[in-house]
């Protein structure tokens, strides 16, 4: 099981949520300069000399700076604090979310609750059926998406491809598909002795988290794997989700485009190429502005 390509932040690309655009305040377009006369006193008023009006002067560009850097920080804390926008990479998640999907993540889902943020915005705690974005837990550089499928002492185990969750077989046609061509032993047979790749995280679950032929979920950790089963690296073979790497849920898709995997998350020529000749036959419209909701899981 190759390893999935990681979400890629779209604010580090072309694809990002939107471009700050500033424009002058109605103050600053009304701001005329001064007529120039020649010094005088008037009803023993300090006069304006050419000097004054030079130091006065150079306010100007010292408040546009200002006016500049506090948009910019604007934007910074809501690219990083409220949403973000990330872009899917891989497979993994089909067909509940596409390659080329990119998609708007709201931060505060999950955020840790304050004494009173919790009364006024919407916290919650991450639930089963919760698709979620997180830090890979082998390389926190890498973002991934997957669906929750545990919390903290659930017991999952999996027979044939068909899940159990604390001891009862999930109905989960409405959400998972299988598209590999083979069987896996301990894909499809899971917890098991490993014939694939499994990082040494999930070499070190397999060796303390199994009681009675089920993986329990410990404490402040989630079991997340993929809605394309046969075809998602998740923890089955690297572990748990730590809840300190989740960063958030995503809300809607506000683009798709279907583009080849292997176009990676770098700009690249080939991509810039393919978005020029295909933007409008290669955009998916039916996706577009599509709300992204979890599955409620008992």
């Amino acid at each position: 099981m190759a390893p999935d390509p990681p979400v890629a932040d779209a604010t580090a690309t072309p694809e990002v949520v939107a471009n700050g655009e500033v424009h002058p305040t109605e103050a600053q377009a009304a701001d005329q300069p001064l007529a120039e006369t020649q010094p005088a006193e008037i009803a023993g008023e300090p006069v304006a000399t050419p000097e004054t009006e030079v130091e006065e002067s150079g306010e100007r560009p010292r408040s546009a700076i200002a006016e500049w850097m506090i948009t910019i920080l604007l934007l910074l804390f809501l690219t990083t604090t409220l949403v973000q926008a990330f872009v899917i990479p891989s497979g993994s998640m089909e067909d509940t979310l596409l390659i080329g999907d990119h998609l708007l993540v709201d931060k505060l889902a999950y955020a840790p609750s304050g004494p009173i943020s919790k009364y006024l915005l919407p916290y919650t705690d991450v639930k089963r059926g919760d698709i979620i974005v997180f830090r890979y837990p082998v390389d926190i550089q890498m973002t991934y998406v997957k669906r929750c499928m545990g919390v903290p002492g659930d017991r999952i185990k999996l027979i044939n491809k068909e899940l159990y969750l604390n001891g009862v077989k999930l109905d989960e046609s409405a959400y998972t598909y299988h598209k590999a061509a083979y069987r896996d032993d301990y894909r499809d047979n899971f917890p098991g002795e490993p014939d694939s790749t499994v990082d040494p995280r999930g070499l070190e679950m397999l060796s303390k988290n199994i009681v009675n032929g089920e993986v329990v979920v410990p404490p402040d950790s989630y079991f997340a794997m993929g809605d394309n089963r046969d075809l998602s690296w998740d923890s089955r073979y690297w572990g748990f989700v730590p809840r300190k790497n989740i960063i958030g849920k995503p809300l809607i898709i506000y683009w798709s485009y279907e583009r080849p995997q292997d176009l990676g998350n770098s700009i690249t020529v080939g991509q810039v190429l393919d978005l020029t000749l295909h933007f409008f036959s290669k955009t998916r419209w039916n996706r577009t502005f599509s709300l992204i909701h979890g599955r409620k899981i008992p």
